[in-house]
């Protein structure tokens, strides 16, 4: 399983429920990811999204607390025992956690492969992704050329697990 985030220096994802920042590159790199592909969110996640509808192109599951909720064109479980059952329909390098900060934390243990857009910045915030730079299960594997978005510097990397 893999999963995407793109976080600051200090790896906070985002704040008020919302992305700290949308660089274009960035969201097409997302959109062409995971296109195609299962996308796993908690639902404070899908609420964010425009209208707060499931992501085009993907299936969308949504792992809520919540048993009233039903989301049309998303696939809903409450538990993350039912969850991993459910992507036990799909290839594990088809599915990408896609947040937000308790679901990242939850699911991190089944991930191998970490895409994380690196932003040279430091943002107000109040939700964060776990040190990967920190956790020595996790190895930096790739990393892009530095890119620009007007004065943000900021770049594509990969963390692979260690012995996965």
């Amino acid at each position: 399983m893999n999963l995407i985030v793109a976080v600051d220096k200090n790896w906070a994802i985002g704040h008020r429920n919302k992305l700290l920042v949308s660089i274009p590159a960035d969201m097409k790199f997302f959109r062409e990811t995971t296109s195609g592909k299962v996308v796993v969110m908690g639902r404070k996640t899908l609420e964010s999204f425009p209208n707060g509808q499931p992501l085009k192109k993907r299936i969308n599951i949504v792992l809520t607390g919540n048993p009233h909720t039903d989301i049309k064109d998303a696939v809903v479980v409450h538990r993350i025992e039912a969850l991993l059952e459910e992507l036990k329909k799909y290839p594990s390098e088809d599915v990408y956690v896609i947040g937000g900060e308790s679901i990242y934390r939850q699911l991190l243990p089944y991930c191998d492969t970490a895409y994380v857009t690196k932003i040279d910045h430091a943002y107000d915030a109040d939700t964060y992704f776990p040190n990967l730079d920190a956790d020595e299960e996790w190895q930096l594997t790739g990393v892009s050329e530095e890119q620009t978005y007007f004065d943000l510097e900021y770049t594509f990397t990969r963390y692979e697990r260690v012995n996965a």
